[in-house]
């Protein structure tokens, strides 16, 4: 009997690990993304509390599995809960944080997206609020162009039997449903420019739609680019797609 206790103040300490663990990696996910949002965090800190809590949930899941079998094993099971508990939240966010890297490494490292990769909608009004931005405002050129019809062939020039002033007022509605912040809405030159903003980190990226009449058809290419970031994971191709099911639906 005198020989177990130490294995069952082990399994009780990874246990406590575990779980501490787990509260730790909470704290630091709540903190990381919306420090960052509200100006809290510099970018380089935030992704630096994020990478913290990245390694506590995987540290969580493998301690939490141990803990388990530890404390069941040793007859200590007060923490086999908590151990089970940092296991399956631990599974959880660690599944999160592989699908995240898979999809980042399944997408060029890209940030500027253009249903029109040979003529893309310039921004305008944007201009002034991308000032600071880390990414110029300007398109990059051909080689990104090649990457992304290579990683979106299905990103095209939208060509509609409605007229300009139809779609126009289709793409604002739909600009609005979709949460982003209109920035300049010019009817009579067929451009809308906005802001959208993620939900987590609270980056900034930037959206123009230019609606065109031509041969008796209307023209609607979208482009949208983010204001910091190599890669942008496939977002400002999720938003354009986004955007445009819903437009298809309305007109």
């Amino acid at each position: 009997m005198a020989a177990s206790t130490p294995t069952s103040r082990g399994a009780l300490t990874c246990g406590w690990t575990a779980v501490f663990l787990l509260v730790l990696t909470a704290v630091l996910f709540a903190v990381a993304g919306p420090g960052h949002r509200t100006g809290l965090l510099s970018l380089n800190t935030a992704f630096l509390v994020f990478t913290v809590g990245a390694l506590g949930a995987v540290l969580s899941l493998v301690l939490g599995v141990i803990g388990t079998v530890w404390n069941l094993r040793s007859g200590s099971r007060a923490l086999a809960g908590g151990s089970l508990l940092a296991t399956i939240v631990g599974l959880g966010l660690t599944i999160n944080l592989v699908s995240w890297f898979l999809a980042a490494q399944a997408v060029p490292a890209i940030h500027d997206i253009s249903t029109d990769t040979d003529d893309p909608p310039a921004f305008v009004a944007l201009l002034a609020l991308r000032a600071d931005a880390d990414n110029p405002p300007e398109h990059p050129g051909v080689e990104v162009a090649a990457l992304q019809r290579e990683a979106y062939p299905d990103l095209r020039s939208l060509r509609l039997a409605a007229t300009p002033q139809t779609v126009f007022a289709a793409s604002l509605q739909v600009a609005h449903e979709l949460g982003w912040e209109i920035v300049a809405e010019m009817p009579t030159e067929g451009r809308i420019e906005a802001t959208d903003t993620t939900r987590y980190f609270g980056f900034r990226d930037d959206v123009v739609i230019r609606i065109e009449a031509q041969n008796g058809e209307t023209v609607l290419d979208i482009r949208s680019k983010s204001r910091v970031g190599m890669s942008d994971v496939g977002v400002n191709a999720a938003r354009i797609r986004a955007f445009r099911e819903r437009l298809l639906q309305l007109i």
